[in-house]
């Protein structure tokens, strides 16, 4: 860093981090006009050497701190809409677009985020999307009726969809290839985890404080999350020459929010419904115009040469089918202990905890052993172990006992915590370090279409279920295994990152 270190200082920095320098410039003077002078820098350092952390990971846990803040809320009032809609003398079919409207625009949004940061710079995006989404989470806190509060709730989600892509392109610049797996198993627990933990929480939240302390709550921790990623976050090279795909961005965009509104709102409005209709072909023709649009344009938002890649495609087609067995079953569970087996808040709150804890001990530990055996191994197992809990979860009756279901559970917890960290590694070391961001913005993007999906599909297959009636709820545990098995199938098809003995060790 000229002007601020010795000679000999400059020669051990560059010594100590060379890795880190080779795949992240942090110290590029005109990146980023947030990152160019010295104290960000001698800050970030500074920090890292006093608590004893590689810079990287200095760096790691801002973008993931973010990430989780914005991903947290996304779920956390599904088991409170009753409570919301009474407080905002609404009905909950309209509270519940709280929940879907921010699920949809968290995911559609993502690959233009993706691209802009490619484009403009990760950290512009990230500071942005968090400050944003911090805003919105105010404004969400102060509603006054259920339109606005569901409006602040998308606008927040939105921006906060940000953050996802510049995480995951931070930490795929930052690592090299054969060593991203660790850090990315940290990236999928919040991804994957923060929405989960925000549904078990939710409830007691809303019952003992009210619902809008948990946005007066988030609006400042996204503040002050910005302010940190100002200090402490690099600058990444941005794209000389290149233009955004705002057709491709708006035809995409429209597309995934026609499919995915039909795909929630259809046992609601009808599946042969005018509404349900018109989403679906209308999603479908914006896709059919969004693929027309990439294969013209010198600059297209998602590579479709991307999709006969190997570790590109079938990565993300297995990870988005997990997804719907994953999150389709996480909703579903809730309602089989309370209404099926007529549990207690108290017992199936406790009962539920055990998939997020159990991902949140698996994930870290699955990327030292997918190093050892490789991605497509840990891909096969982690989604074998959801469809394990999803078989198990159809043989749960009305005398099984509890530790049978917290098995079921934590099955799935593991399951995910193996596959998503190994197979996000994959997808990223297939493609060029410039289109890092949007490659993480489409795995977001099906990934959310897939829990969506699952969560719909789920509730209406079981919608008859209740008490002294569990087969509604077996047979739809039984579709999402078999979900899950294809997902398996599609792991099985990627080829794992060669890695040399040195690296085994």
């Amino acid at each position: 860093m000229p002007g601020s270190t010795s000679t000999h200082e400059r020669s051990t920095s560059e010594n100590v981090h060379s890795r880190a320098d080779r795949t992240l410039s942090f110290d590029a003077g005109g990146v980023d006009e947030l990152g160019v002078i010295p104290w960000p820098i001698l800050l970030r350092r500074t920090l890292a050497r006093r608590v004893g952390l590689d810079p990287r990971w200095a760096v790691l846990w801002v973008v993931l701190g973010g990430l989780f803040t914005v991903s947290f809320t996304i779920t956390i009032l599904v088991v409170s809409l009753e409570r919301i809609a009474t407080d905002l003398h609404s009905s909950t079919n309209v509270i519940t677009w709280a929940l879907t409207g921010p699920m949809l625009a968290f995911g559609v949004v993502g690959p233009a985020f993706g691209k802009a940061g490619d484009l403009w710079g990760h950290k512009r995006v990230f500071v942005l999307g968090l400050t944003f989404a911090g805003i919105f989470a105010g404004l969400t806190a102060v509603a006054w009726n259920a339109p606005s509060m569901i409006a602040f709730r998308i606008l927040s989600a939105a921006s906060g969809s940000a953050c996802g892509p510049s995480a995951m392109a931070y930490i795929n610049r930052m690592f090299e290839p054969e060593e991203r797996v660790r850090p990315l198993g940290y990236w999928s627990f919040v991804t994957a985890g923060a929405p989960v933990l925000g549904v078990v929480a939710g409830g007691p939240l809303v019952q003992h404080v009210g619902w809008r302390i948990i946005f007066i709550v988030q609006a400042p921790l996204c503040l002050i999350g910005a302010v940190m990623a100002v200090w402490l976050l690099p600058g990444t090279d941005r794209l000389k020459g290149a233009k955004f795909d705002v057709k491709g961005s708006l035809a995409l965009g429209l597309g995934a929010t026609l499919l995915l509104a039909g795909i929630s709102q259809g046992p609601r409005w009808g599946w042969a419904s005018t509404a349900s209709l018109a989403c679906f072909v209308g999603g479908v023709l914006s896709l059919v115009a969004f693929v027309s649009i990439e294969r013209r344009t010198s600059d297209p938002l998602i590579v479709l040469a991307w999709l006969r890649t190997r570790n590109v495609a079938w990565p993300v087609l297995s990870q988005s089918l997990s997804n719907f067995a994953y999150m389709g079953g996480f909703i579903l569970a809730p309602r089989m202990l309370q209404k099926g087996l007529e549990l207690s808040e108290g017992t199936t709150g406790l009962l539920t905890i055990f998939r997020p804890l159990t991902f949140s001990l698996i994930a870290p530990l699955a990327g030292l052993i997918t190093i050892r055996v490789g991605e497509r191994v840990s891909g096969v197992v982690g989604a074998g172990g959801v469809v394990a809990s999803m078989v198990c979860w159809a043989a749960v009756g009305s005398t099984t006992p509890l530790w049978f279901i917290a098995i079921a559970l934590a099955l799935s917890g593991a399951g995910l915590g193996i596959a998503f960290p190994a197979l996000t590694s994959l997808t990223a070391n297939a493609v060029a370090q410039q289109d890092l961001g949007v490659v993480g913005a489409m795995q977001q993007l099906m990934s959310q279409m897939g829990a969506v999906t699952g969560s719909v599909v789920l509730a209406t297959i079981s919608a008859s279920g209740g008490p002294g009636n569990l087969t509604p709820y077996s047979h739809a545990f039984m579709v999402a295994g078999v979900v899950a098995a294809f997902a398996c199938a599609a792991a099985w098809f990627v080829r794992s990152t060669p890695r040399s003995v040195g690296q085994l060790r």
